[in-house]
């Protein structure tokens, strides 16, 4: 089986040369270049067609995501993972709506990429077996990637709709109870409950407890600073 191309995009060379080693620990995976600037990207991706880029969003002409514009205006037949340190939700956002197939944030554990990779290779050789596809088969591919996390994502929690809780929370700013998020996301009170709880568990989120004239106090969550 063929190895899967990543161009490295990324000016930092100490981040290039970690990203390399990530990226040539995980089977099925080479490093076939690395640009330092995003016209360099474009001109490397032009000559290399690589597979996968890796992405960063601060370069020094233009930024990630305008190079991911025109990665797409262009029509370069390559996917982007964007790894950054931009992570406010605006940017995330527009990562996505650029056509990003995932966005990592730095640092990052190994485990975080492995898993990144491993989930686009399942995408990248299910694309050059099969011509056609029924819509279970696309459903396991969207809605059951990130599941298997090595970083710790309990069994029955989704790592798509986690990162959906988050960045809601980021968006909206400011604590929202479980009845306020699930209505914002679009999940059951209790699903997104259970969400809040591991976030808040592992980290992510800060509880707060705000008490009212009567009756239980309400469990409201925020990113934690």
């Amino acid at each position: 089986m063929s190895q899967i191309g990543v161009l490295i995009v990324e000016d930092d060379p100490m981040v290039v040369e970690v990203n390399r080693g990530f990226i040539n620990a995980v089977p099925g995976f080479k490093v076939v270049g690395v640009a330092r600037s995003g016209r360099e990207a474009i001109e490397m991706i032009k000559e290399l067609s690589p597979d996968l880029v890796l992405l960063d969003i601060y370069l020094p002409d233009v930024d990630g995501l305008t190079t991911l514009q025109e990665i797409r205006r262009i029509g370069l037949p390559t996917d982007v993972i964007i790894v950054t340190a931009a992570q406010d939700a605006e940017t995330i956002q527009r990562g996505f709506r650029y056509g990003s197939i995932d966005y990592i944030i730095k640092p990052f554990k190994f485990t975080r990429l492995k898993a990144a990779l491993n989930s686009y290779a399942t995408l990248y050789n299910r694309f050059r077996r099969q011509a056609q596809m029924n819509q279970a088969e696309i459903d396991s591919l969207t809605l059951g990637r990130g599941q298997q996390v090595d970083e710790g994502v309990p069994k029955g929690l989704n790592e798509v709709t986690l990162k959906q809780v988050f960045l809601y929370l980021l968006k909206e700013g400011v604590a929202l109870s479980a009845e306020e998020v699930a209505e914002g996301v679009g999940l059951a009170r209790v699903t997104a409950r259970r969400y809040l709880d591991y976030m808040e568990k592992s980290g992510k989120v800060v509880l707060e407890l705000q008490y009212g004239s009567v009756g239980r106090p309400v469990n409201r969550y925020r990113i934690k600073e």
